[in-house]
């Protein structure tokens, strides 16, 4: 009898559980579009509300409504609805990337910022301002530079991992060197650089969703698309290696091989979108915090509701960026930092507590 009682109370305690991971991403989706939706409509070119969902309608369903104007009808299609796309895919990219990186390594910590990927994207980008060397050509030539320096920062630190007795705690430890060179390289190109050539690498460098548009997103989102959803399907494998690495290799998971492709496709997520918005920091760090913290660790559920999290907390981050003080437009790397300083923080004191 009290065995059956037993087995309806955790039976009783999992229907719970999962009505709350589907209450909060449902919670999160709605937000997302909400969110989403008033983002079209302010900016510093005054429009009203219907205006802003009449040029969305007008592109949708042309012969049904009427533009309100061609300026309005261009900073509505052209500026705002890719600007909004683009900090949801950049945000829901960063967030899963982090969220699968964490348990990879088996560290909190781990992050495409603090694995100095984001600090070799950069150092490529001041190459290629600065001294016009790049791999790429055209209007691309920054992006194409620091898409590869991003890459090839995550691939030293995969080569280094690969030597005789290299932990994850130690690949943290290589990014945070790697990311601290580059971060070095970049100060002294910028310190003999020329004043305009200087003040480009830091606009680049703290980051700016107006770079997303129509072309960019043409290249971010089929990325996205493919790597993304192989990340949630292996997120099986990632609780084995979270379990650590002689569970994992018990229930028939390759560990090096697995690890080392979990690696490889969050980084070049992580690349393809920072290579065109610069830095952005602590979204792929708060963001599979705050969803472990609500929902618990089971990756199956993390990795998605991490990246609904980071998309929320980018797109919200831009909405404040761009209206704090209006018209000027704070960079999003910036107000990222400031959102997310004090929500770190909040999540370390409740670790350290025993609640997280």
């Amino acid at each position: 009898m009290k065995q059956k009682l037993d087995c309806q109370n955790v039976l009783l305690d999992y229907r719970k559980t999962h009505l709350k991971k589907v209450f909060f991403i449902v919670l999160l989706v709605v937000s997302i579009i909400v969110f989403s939706s008033f983002a079209i409509t302010v900016g510093p070119l005054e429009m009203t509300t219907k205006e802003a969902y009449q040029v969305v309608l007008h592109k949708v369903i042309p012969n049904l409504v009427s533009s309100p104007g061609e300026c309005i009808e261009n900073t509505v299609w052209f500026v705002r609805v890719p600007r909004v796309i683009t900090s949801l895919v950049v945000g829901f990219s960063l967030a899963v990337a982090g969220a699968v990186m964490q348990p990879v390594l088996r560290n909190p910590m781990a992050s495409p910022f603090t694995l100095g990927i984001s600090s070799g994207a950069g150092f490529g980008a001041a190459l290629a301002i600065i001294l016009g060397k790049s791999i790429g050509s055209g209007s691309y030539h920054v992006v194409a530079n620091a898409f590869f320096f991003s890459l090839l920062t995550s691939f030293a630190i995969l080569l280094l991992s690969k030597r005789k007795g290299t932990t994850p705690e130690m690949m943290i430890l290589i990014g945070i060197a790697l990311s601290h060179l580059f971060t070095a390289c970049t100060t002294v190109m910028q310190y003999f650089a020329d004043s305009w050539a200087t003040a480009e690498v830091v606009f680049w460098m703290v980051g700016s969703l107006s770079k997303g548009t129509w072309q960019t997103l043409k290249y971010m989102f089929p990325v996205a698309l493919i790597c993304i959803p192989f990340l949630i399907i292996k997120a099986w494998d990632l609780n084995s290696i979270s379990a650590g690495d002689d569970a994992a290799k018990s229930l028939g998971v390759n560990v090096e091989k697995t690890r080392l492709i979990l690696m490889i496709v969050a980084s070049l997520v992580t690349s393809i979108t920072i290579c065109f918005t610069g830095t952005i920091g602590f979204i792929g760090l708060v963001a599979p915090h705050i969803t472990r913290m609500i929902g618990g660790g089971d990756n199956r559920f993390v990795v998605p509701a991490s990246g609904l999290v980071g998309a929320l907390l980018l797109a919200i981050s831009d909405i404040v960026a761009m209206n704090i003080i209006p018209p000027v437009v704070i960079p999003i790397g910036v107000m990222t930092s400031f959102m997310g300083v004090p929500l770190f923080i909040f999540l370390i004191v409740r670790m350290k507590r025993g609640s997280l």
